[in-house]
């Protein structure tokens, strides 16, 4: 199947993506409450995460059957019968923010990716509550609705509102506490959205100065990572390597370089 135009990707999986929404929407109007949990007791997964996942899934194969995706619920596969040779990977995550879903906090999000040749060329994240959708095209810039982004003006740390996660391991989240009490002292502030997509949508646009976080997959960071980086901002790891699990770290240039020094020396 040849490839096509990541414009085409992105409207593929906009449309996609707000039918997911409706879909979430009325399985919480509904109080549809099937919780189970998946790595630790605080990590849940619903009904609805796994209905949004497999709305999309058919919708991407009945587009495009030869294509590949890595949902969060249902791991690497295809979308149809069996994958092309040129066949995109799609990276979904149906609900995230799934604790925000069960207790009605209106910030959790679907996530679609389309990935070429490895490397990110459309996103979109859509907030399911308010509606507000963050969309990008590799080269063609960040998008919310018909606003361009393009990330904080903001220069300095001291003056820097920083967003985070934090995992759902104890020791993990024990670790993200004694980096967040070195880091305070430094920054304006911290805030704990719940939405590693939104996170990186809101440091796009502005709304957050900077965004770092250990442990997100790639499905967390695909789609909001390219909106980040078409916005402007720097989006890595620690070090020299690219984002992954090990540290996601979204920020503009000014702040890119002493966020990553604090934080490189906090886990070194």
């Amino acid at each position: 199947m040849p490839v096509v135009e990541p414009t085409e990707l992105l409207s593929l999986a906009v449309e996609l993506v707000r039918k997911a929404a409706v879909g979430i929407t009325e399985q919480r109007t509904a109080a549809v409450t099937s919780i189970e949990t998946k790595s630790t007791p605080t990590d849940p997964v619903t009904a609805a995460d796994r209905a949004a996942e497999q709305l999309v899934v058919d919708g991407l194969a009945a587009a495009r059957p030869g294509d590949l995706v890595l949902g969060e619920e249902g791991g690497f596969r295809p979308v149809g019968p069996a994958a092309a040779p040129a066949a995109v990977r799609w990276l979904l995550d149906p609900i995230d923010g799934t604790v925000n879903f069960v207790y009605g906090i209106p910030a959790y999000a679907v996530s679609l990716a389309a990935e070429v040749d490895g490397v990110v060329v459309a996103g979109v994240v859509r907030n399911v509550v308010t509606g507000e959708e963050w969309t990008a095209v590799r080269g063609r810039g960040a998008w919310r609705g018909e606003v361009r982004l393009r990330g904080s003006a903001e220069t300095t740390l001291a003056g820097a509102l920083v967003g985070t996660g934090f995992g759902y391991a104890p020791e993990r989240r024990r670790e993200q506490a004694e980096v967040l009490l070195r880091l305070l002292p430094e920054i304006r502030d911290i805030r704990r959205i719940g939405s590693a997509a939104l996170d990186l949508c809101a440091a796009a646009e502005g709304r957050l100065d900077a965004y770092f976080e250990r442990g997100l997959n790639p499905w967390d960071r695909a789609a909001g990572g390219l909106i980040a980086e078409e916005a402007g901002l720097l989006v890595t790891g620690l070090r020299g390597e690219g984002p992954g699990e090990a540290m996601t770290l979204a920020a503009p240039p000014a702040l890119h370089g002493p966020l990553h020094d604090l934080l490189a020396q906090d886990t070194a």
